[in-house]
């Protein structure tokens, strides 16, 4: 069986304020295409299908449009909710739009129940895994304590629970949408952090022929059987090393498997340049870079003048302008925003209560600073669900 593994489309997303609309809209019509003339069998979307739980009108009626064209190929489509979509809004309908093959799963108490579809070597059942909130679902799978190790675990466990159920040979694949250790993030991926963890163990996945992972933007392979599919467009300039692409998976008798990543179109590369003014303006070996979308770090120890304008006239498609003047590390004047860079809610709050009291929290205060940032992003969750 063909299957075509993509996540994160993120419909509705402008990149530092320019509309992707358009970019998106060509990434759909590469994916029909793509699945048209490399005769895919099913399609797994692994999450995030809108950027916000209430999207903009343009970015559903694009959505609308992509199921439309699927559905008129007749190739099964299989789309789990993410972090970023409602669950709620995007299974409307799921139960008759599954009739037409393409088939929602945003209800975690389904999680066990598969899609099953079927080739010359038998049945493949795909279990659609959609973002699990901990604090959300922790009672519907019976857990102590919200974690993503735990609710991902108990899900899975009802998954395999449903495969020893199934005919010997059945072959399996998982959609999930979630962090697992060995994945690189970058900046544009929402915080999931739950009791300051936000990764779960590859092995939770144990006993399946193939995982489709949405989350983290980035294509990448964390075993030969656990992959993410990454987002098909750039949405921060963290990703300007990323290969944008999707993964064709020919998943054979006996559970065989071969992976070949489809490069995805882009409007434009990605780039980011670091030094003065001058240097960004004279240096001929950045031409290359002259119609990119460009992030500008200027180390000028005093801000030029203009630098925007300036910039612009070489590098038009400039996004970003960031001042980081070369200084020493315990320099005062080094930035505030500097001193944040790569830390977290956490840890921030953990350096003000040291800075304010003149020692940092104990273990039960850690704790608690914990719990009130979980509680406040699950509030969150809630809030924009409704």
């Amino acid at each position: 069986m063909r299957i075509l593994h993509t996540s994160d489309w993120h419909l509705g997303r402008a990149f530092h304020r320019v509309g992707m609309l358009g970019a998106q809209a060509d990434f759909v019509e590469h994916l029909v295409t793509t699945v048209r003339e490399r005769e895919v069998d099913a399609v797994v979307v692994s999450g995030d299908v809108y950027d916000r739980a209430v999207p903009p009108l343009a970015a559903v009626e694009l959505f609308d449009d992509t199921l439309h064209r699927l559905a008129a190929l007749g190739v099964p489509t299989v789309m789990i909710s993410g972090n970023h979509d409602s669950a709620r809004r995007l299974g409307v309908g799921a139960g008759l739009i599954g009739r037409a093959g393409i088939h929602l799963r945003t209800e975690p108490a389904a999680c066990g129940t598969p899609v099953v579809l079927a080739d010359e070597h038998g049945e493949v059942a795909f279990y659609g895994l959609p973002y699990l909130e901990p604090a959300l679902v922790k009672d519907e799978f019976g857990v102590e304590k919200a974690g993503h190790e735990a609710v991902l675990a108990a899900a899975m466990d009802r998954v395999r629970a449903d495969l020893a159920a199934r005919a010997p040979g059945t072959r399996s694949v998982v959609l999930a949408h979630a962090f697992v250790t060995g994945g690189e993030p970058s900046d544009s991926e929402r915080d999931i952090t739950v009791g300051g963890v936000a990764a779960v163990p590859a092995g939770i996945f144990t006993g399946v022929d193939y995982v489709a992972l949405g989350h983290l933007h980035g294509c990448q392979t964390i075993t030969e059987r656990i992959r993410y599919s990454g987002s098909p467009l750039p949405y921060s300039f963290s990703e300007a090393g990323h290969r944008k692409s999707m993964w064709l998976v020919d998943l054979g008798a006996g559970g065989s498997l071969g992976a070949e990543r489809i490069d995805c179109p882009v409007p434009r590369p990605l780039a980011r340049l670091r030094g003065t003014l001058e240097e960004l303006l004279a240096d001929p070996a950045l031409a290359r870079h002259e119609e990119a979308w460009v992030e500008a770090t200027l180390t000028d120890p005093v801000r030029p003048a203009d630098p925007m304008a300036r910039l612009t006239e070489r590098f038009p498609h400039t996004l970003s302008l960031v001042f980081a003047p070369e200084r020493a590390a315990g320099d005062p004047e080094t930035s505030y925003a500097r001193r944040l860079a790569d830390r977290s809610d956490q840890e921030i709050a953990e350096d003000f209560v040291a800075h304010v009291r003149g020692t940092g929290p104990d273990a039960r205060e850690r704790a608690v600073l914990r719990d009130a940032f979980d509680a406040v992003r699950a509030d969150d969750a809630v809030r924009e669900v409704a």
